[in-house]
């Protein structure tokens, strides 16, 4: 994972020293360290200059989540092309992105959570900051899928789209988790089936339709 740039960039700053030895450590030893004291002893630190940037491992995987998150929007954002991309096609967008960084990052996460039994039932705590990230964003997309009326206002369940979106995130971390196709063709797949899907079902169907008419029948009665 890491890079001449990196690499130079963790001599000067402790903390992405942490975070690159634990995850070098993580992909030798294909588990955690057995202690912080010995882990900093390994990065040549006194344990309470460790604590000055992290209180524990979990805390350091909350960072590497949230380094995936801003990266996956510095580059989408990065594309001129991408202001002018639907809400759909900006889910689209974050979720090809975001697969192209797990993908660099793939022997760290597949010695995390490849064989984590409660993944499906159980959000792992280090991710929830990066969840927080992503509903802020998802939130900007429904409002202006609102706005250009891709996305319809429904009393009660428009307050959950974020969520709905969130669990499409976490259902397609966990599909590529497990994709073994070449060039993770079947994530690619579940990616556009799983985004359509979500855009028809908040989109505007027949029975929103018959509602609208049904109201206009009764006020102009």
């Amino acid at each position: 994972m890491e890079n001449t740039t990196a690499k130079k960039a963790s001599k000067a700053d402790p903390r992405v020293k942490i975070i690159n030895g634990y995850i070098e450590y993580v992909l030798e030893q294909g588990q955690e360290p057995v202690s912080i004291y010995k882990f900093a002893k390994e990065l040549k630190m006194k344990e309470e200059e460790f604590y000055a940037y992290f209180t524990s491992f979990d805390a350091i995987k909350s960072a590497v989540w949230g380094k995936l998150f801003d990266t996956t929007i510095q580059n989408l954002e990065s594309q001129e092309v991408f202001k002018e991309y639907s809400a759909r096609e900006k889910l689209l967008g974050f979720l090809f992105t975001l697969v192209e960084e797990l993908k660099k990052n793939r022997s760290y996460l597949l010695s995390l959570y490849a064989d984590h039994k409660d993944l499906k039932k159980l959000l792992p705590k280090e991710v929830k900051t990066f969840k927080s990230k992503f509903k802020d964003f998802a939130n900007e997309i429904i409002l202006e899928g609102k706005e250009t009326d891709e996305i319809a206002s429904r009393p009660i369940i428009s307050d959950k789209y974020d969520e709905a979106l969130w669990l499409q995130v976490w259902f397609v971390f966990q599909f590529w988790l497990n994709d073994s196709s070449p060039s993770f063709e079947k994530t690619d797949a579940a990616i556009e089936k799983s985004v359509n899907l979500a855009f028809d079902l908040m989109g505007k169907s027949a029975l929103d339709t018959f509602i609208d008419f049904a109201k206009f029948l009764y006020q102009n009665k």
